[in-house]
Order: structure tokens, then C-alpha cells, then sequence
């Protein structure tokens, strides 16, 4: 019997079909563009298969057998299921998506383009929920992408992760923060100042991993004093405003908090790239036409940080 099934392929499907809506091997043969002498083999073939004559000769044609109801319902439910297995999924419409779309990013990233992102999710697709999940050592977000965890995640890194789909978001400059109260907010820093002052740092966002700026200063052969680290970055401005620590960061961090805090942004005395921000998310859920939509936004609300022109990514 297990062989029998095995041979049950798509287009004796069809046949079955037709065969038990037509009861007429003739009629089969002319809807599916068939012989007659193909049709009856195909007959034969599922009467082996299914252990039923599935159609008999009657006074005035042939009559299904009292299965034949039961297979007709069942051969066209399997139909459909392979046309929807096989159909190319529809567009996404976001107003009537009720998706959660989860979302990893630091903190870091709050200020502007988070909410960016969530009122282009609020107008476009109201009946969705957006969950923001901060990226920690204690994540592992490679693993919560491969688990539907989260659908995207956003960082900058050295190295990006392999075995990841990922996309350009913008680039940044790194500066410098610091409290405007600080003798050297007016002066500017030397590389003198930068390496001999107490510095305010982040926790590490991954774990093992050394962070962008720590990491160029090693590259350099330099190091900086760190003598606070803090989890948060919302923990920042209010700890320079009161302190004569330094905070090295990208632009558009510092320069939020500076138009709404006592807080002075100055150019870097050590050389660092550009920092680079990506979104990366899981082969699985590259062609998901929801989380298409949902990569599209995010990379829309990146280039209006730095003027890009994204596409689809």
C-alpha cells in the first residue's frame, strides 16, 4: 500500500477530479486536453491506488461509487492546497496587518529614528504592534532571528555577522560629549586631553564582543580611562551635565541631547571611520511580504537621518 500512494502524483489528481464531477471518461478526456485511452489508464491506475472502482457503468452512464463523493472532496482540497503552495504570495496591505513585528535595536537609537519608525508603522498599518527589544550581552539575536524571535535587528559593527541577509542604513561621524559646564567644552579636546580624561562608556551590546569605538582605539594601539559604564543610554546626558567625564558617540546621539540639554558636541581628536549602521534579519524571512513592507520602513526612516534614497531591501 505505501508504494500505491506513492504514486498518487498531481495530475492523477486532476483526473480524479474531473472523472467524478464529468462521470465521463470521454468528458475528462476533452477538459484536460487527454485521450480517452490516457484517461482509462489513468482510471485503472487510481483504482489500484485507491482500492475503489470509484466510477461504474449505470442504465444511463457511469455512476460514482459510494466513495466517490468522499474522493472528489478530498482530491480537491490537496488541488487547492498545491495552488496555494505554488501561488506567489499576494502584496502586503498594512492597514490590515495585525502583525507584531519585533524589532532589536540599542538604545542608542531612540532619540530620532526609533520613533521614526514607529509612527511610519502607526500610520501606515494601525492594527499592527511594534515591539522594540534592546540589544545586550545577553541576547543572543542571531538565535532570536533563526527563532522568529525578532524579525529585524539594527547596529553598527566592525565586522557585520555572516549568515545573515543585511542592508546599509546610513553612516555616522563619531564625536565627542560633554557637559557644557566642562572647562574644555569651550577650548575643544586634544588627543593629550581625550586620552588622559575619565571616560563614560556603554556595556557591551554583544557579548565577547569588543565595541566599535574600543575596538578602532586597540586598532590605533591607544586606549582610553573608562571610569564609569552605564547600561543605558538615556543614562548619558543627565551624568555629563553633572560630572567632567567624556562620552564618545556618534552625531546624531549627541546632537539631540545637545539641542535639549546642557550638553556640548566637539569633533574627535582620534580618527575613527565612519560608523555604519545595518538592519540584518534571517534567510527565512527574506521574501515574507509583511516583513518586506516592515524593512521598508525602517530603511525610509534611515534616509531621513542621512539623505539616502533606499530601495527595497
Amino acid at each position: 500500500m505505501p508504494k500505491l500512494r506513492e504514486q498518487l502524483d498531481l495530475h492523477l489528481l486532476r483526473v480524479l477530479q474531473s472523472l467524478l464531477k464529468e462521470h465521463s471518461v470521454s468528458r475528462t478526456a476533452i477538459r484536460l486536453g487527454m485521450s480517452q485511452p490516457a484517461v482509462s489508464n489513468a482510471l485503472r491506475r487510481l483504482r489500484e491506488i485507491t482500492g475503489d472502482p470509484i466510477l461504474l457503468r449505470g442504465k444511463k452512464g457511469m455512476v460514482p461509487t459510494e466513495r466517490g463523493p468522499f474522493l472528489l472532496a478530498h482530491a480537491t482540497e490537496a488541488l487547492q492546497a498545491i495552488e496555494r503552495i505554488s501561488a506567489t504570495a499576494e502584496p502586503m496591505d498594512p492597514s490590515q496587518s495585525t502583525r507584531v513585528f519585533n524589532l532589536g535595536a540599542p538604545d542608542y537609537l531612540d532619540g530620532a529614528f526609533i520613533p521614526d519608525i514607529a509612527e511610519r508603522v502607526r500610520r501606515q498599518a494601525p492594527q499592527a504592534r511594534l515591539v522594540v527589544h534592546t540589544i545586550n550581552p545577553d541576547l543572543d539575536y542571531v538565535q532570536a532571528l533563526e527563532e522568529g524571535e525578532l524579525d529585524v535587528v539594527i547596529g553598527n559593527w566592525l565586522e557585520p555577522p555572516e549568515k545573515l541577509h543585511l542592508a546599509r542604513l546610513f553612516d555616522d561621524e563619531v564625536v565627542c560629549m560633554l557637559g557644557r559646564h566642562h572647562p574644555l567644552a569651550q577650548r575643544g579636546l586634544s588627543l593629550q586631553h581625550y586620552l588622559e580624561m575619565p571616560h563614560l562608556a556603554p556595556s557591551a551590546h554583544v557579548t565577547d564582543k569588543r565595541g566599535f569605538i574600543d575596538g578602532c582605539l586597540a586598532e590605533q594601539g591607544i586606549s582610553r580611562q573608562v571610569q564609569m559604564v552605564v547600561p543605558y543610554f538615556g543614562l548619558v546626558p543627565g551624568i555629563l551635565s553633572r560630572t567632567d567625564m567624556v562620552f564618545t558617540t556618534n552625531r546624531q546621539f549627541a546632537e539631540y541631547y545637545a539641542r535639549i540639554l546642557p550638553i556640548t558636541v566637539l569633533p574627535c581628536p582620534v580618527h575613527f571611520p565612519l560608523m555604519r549602521f545595518y538592519q540584518l534579519w534571517h534567510p527565512r524571512t527574506h521574501n515574507a511580504a509583511e516583513l518586506l513592507w516592515f524593512r521598508r520602513c525602517i530603511a525610509q526612516a534611515a534616509g531621513r537621518l542621512d539623505g539616502l534614497s533606499e530601495g527595497t531591501p
